[in-house]
């Protein structure tokens, strides 16, 4: 039986942190470590001291870890980055709570002397004579990597709210869930009925996920949405509410829509990050000391400008729009037009699917960039501002413009015009993106092995030797990363490619800062058909950008067969290893690798038998409401006489499913505690 071990983070912001700057301010981040390893950066909130990051990991583990830390930083242009305080969370903490942490949790005090990093290499040698054995322990070298810096600060240091949950599964053989998966399409609806509003969210991811993995997302989707719109009465309340239907469409556009999303909206959020313009159409925000008339009059046309750019890239984006998210829309748009027939609602069905795309995929994006991967840092309060007025006008443009002259911002007028002019061209697109023969689409292989996972600019090592050490050994390159090569040129553009098999791939890990005296250093280890080794090291610009590209490696590596089981994080140079100092190149790491420790991600690989696991547990959650649903209702609505018999047996056998699952897990657990006190007992 697998173990699977996922830990859930949320930076979500802070208060009252201390001003450490001269200007009264600071510039804070922070930096999450688990068991004093760095595993994600949140990015930097400049001139805040109450800054909102909102930024969230899941964490793939293999094996157990000991305490989970962030540290909050500000970050200085000139010398070490100051410490502000941190925060530690024991395992025993985190699992205490069934649903995990939500609070606000005050910042500690860092101890320079419990923050010192480093390596000792020691000698032992056991030394026996006829009267005593006794140890000989010498120290052979001691490298001291990184020393954080504190400095004395008097008063309160602020606090951190946290979101924290871990999940520890024991993962059944795919053939015990194989029950739970044929009786979901029917339990569906009891499904919504035994979970909360706060579950919902990871429901629907998981079961989209199932359903991906199985080919059958459009059905699962096209059963959801008609539900929702056959309850619906007004039309414009339609998908309105956190309903599964509608959670279930949203992590569906981000399972399968985020390259999409990036190829559309990345070249004209650059641009505005770029150019930095200063933007306001409120008067009771437009600077005192500027000419209210000039700044409106400037801010209508880089608005226009801006938001011109975004709706033609959207409405051209049709091809470029993945085929399984196409279909999705199409039914729904069926769905939507059957039930509501009525001259005056000739708009609903469009309104449908823009809601989805442009209220909950595209706008959010442009609000926070940061949170969709479409740039590293967080905007500042200027760019900010004009994503904030962008992501307003897309939305009065998801609504068709039904809603303008209605709010209370009347002074977004000035855009109303543009928006007016859209409401065709998104009609006519939205025509276009439904206009797709659904047989001819793949709904199982969402990733395809030549799509590229990820990519973008990094440092390569240009070879092992004599220049080891130096810095200038780097070369930048760019590299892509599919499921079947890392490959890697001088430009985007340039026609020569090099490659590495996937398949060679024997590990991916960090390499020690003092190996090249430079952060953020990683090894991607292959072996030959010969069975040699070859190193080749990657400088990434930042410690996420680092455990993004490990992740994303290990994860396309991760069931290669010749994995190793340990790894040198430093590098072999006059004659010995860096880390260990053995002189043998070729003799085994002295650390062990990584391979399935991976960040958890929109792209991950689908694995049914987890997803079912979760859902085991959401359901084991709500048994007791589950007994309790009529055997009588089905889909909120009475049962015909036909319709009763196979309706009365669902909630009954969704019942005995899980106690047949909460029995196969205590006979599993039985036999592994028999199996440890087996090896006790004889060693």
């Amino acid at each position: 039986m697998a173990k699977n071990t996922s830990l859930y983070f949320r930076i979500v912001e802070g208060r009252n942190l201390p001003a450490k700057d001269v200007s009264g301010t600071s510039d804070p981040y922070c930096i999450v470590k688990v068991d004093n390893e760095v595993v994600a950066r949140t990015a930097t909130v400049w001139k805040n001291l109450n800054p909102f990051w909102g930024e969230e990991y899941t964490l793939h583990l293999p094996m157990g870890f000991h305490s989970l830390s962030f540290h909050v930083m500000d970050e200085d242009t000139i010398g070490h980055d100051d410490v502000i305080g941190k925060i530690t969370l024991t395992k025993e903490a985190i699992g205490a709570q069934a649903k995990g942490l939500d609070c606000w949790l005050n910042l500690t005090k860092v101890d320079p002397d419990e923050e010192v990093q480093g390596e000792i290499h020691l000698g032992l040698e056991l030394l026996k004579d006829t009267e005593k054995i006794s140890l000989r322990c010498q120290v052979i070298e001691l490298k001291i990597c990184a020393v954080i810096l504190s400095f004395v600060f008097s008063g309160k240091l602020g606090a951190l709210r946290l979101k924290v949950r871990l999940v520890e599964d024991q993962i059944l053989p795919s053939m015990y869930y194989q029950p739970l998966i044929d009786l979901l399409v029917d339990a569906l609806t009891m499904l919504e009925e035994v979970t909360t509003v706060e579950s919902r969210q990871d429901m629907a991811m998981t079961l989209v996920k199932i359903y991906l993995g199985q080919g059958l997302v459009v059905p699962f989707l096209d059963y959801l949405n008609t539900r929702e719109v056959n309850h619906t009465t007004d039309p414009n309340t339609l998908f309105r509410s956190n309903s599964l239907a509608s959670k279930a469409m949203e992590q569906f556009m981000k399972a399968v829509g985020m390259l999409y999303l990036h190829e559309v909206l990345k070249p004209i959020i650059n641009r505005i990050f770029d150019e930095k313009k200063y933007i306001e159409l409120d008067p009771c925000k437009i600077d005192l000391n500027l000419s209210e008339a000039e700044v409106r009059d400037s801010s209508v046309e880089m608005l226009q400008s801006y938001l011109t750019s975004i709706i033609e890239s959207i409405v051209s984006s049709v091809d470029q729009c993945p085929p399984v998210m196409r279909v999705a829309f199409k039914q729904l748009h069926k769905r939507v037009e059957e039930q509501f027939t009525e001259p005056e609602n000739e708009d609903v069905k469009y309104l449908a699917i823009s809601g989805f795309f442009f209220l909950r995929f595209f706008a959010p994006a442009i609000l926070t960039p940061k949170l969709f991967q479409l740039r590293d840092q967080h905007a500042d309060t200027r760019t900010s501002r004009t994503l904030l007025l962008l992501a307003k006008a897309l939305q009065s443009v998801g609504n068709l413009g039904l809603q303008l002259g209605h709010g209370k911002e009347q002074w977004m007028a000035p855009l109303h015009p543009i928006i007016l002019r859209s409401v065709a061209s998104v009609k006519d697109f939205l025509d276009k993106l439904i206009d797709i023969d659904h047989d001819t689409v793949p709904q199982r292989a969402v990733f395809m092995a030549s799509v590229t996972v990820k990519e973008g600019f990094l440092h390569k090592h240009k070879a092992e030797g004599p220049q080891l050490l130096s810095r200038f050994a780097f070369k930048k390159r760019y590299f892509w990363l599919t499921s079947e090569t890392l490959s890697y040129a001088k430009t985007p553009d340039w026609q020569v490619r090099s490659s590495i098999p996937i398949q060679c791939v024997c590990a991916v890990e960090r390499v020690d800062e003092n190996a090249f005296q430079q952060q953020n250093v990683m090894q991607v280890i292959t072996q030959d058909n010969d069975g040699q080794l070859h190193t080749t090291y990657i400088q990434c610009k930042n410690v996420n950008e680092l455990n993004q590209w490990l992740s994303a490696i290990r994860k396309v590596s991760i069931y290669n067969e010749r994995m190793l089981p340990s790894f040198h994080p430093g590098v072999h140079r006059s004659g010995k290893w860096t880390c260990c100092l053995q002189a043998d190149r070729a003799v085994a790491g002295c650390s062990r690798t990584h391979s399935a420790v991976t960040l958890g991600d929109w792209s991950d690989p689908l694995d049914p038998d987890v997803e079912t696991q979760t859902i085991y547990k959401q359901l084991l959650q709500g048994k007791d409401k589950l007994r309790l649903v009529p055997e009588h209702v089905l889909d909120g609505a009475e049962c015909t006489v036909q319709q009763m018999k196979p309706c009365q047996g669902i909630a009954a056998r969704l019942l005995v499913v899980i106690e047949d699952l909460e029995q196969a897990h205590a006979t599993f657990q039985r036999r592994e505690k028999e199996d440890v006190t087996s090896v006790i007992m004889n060693p």
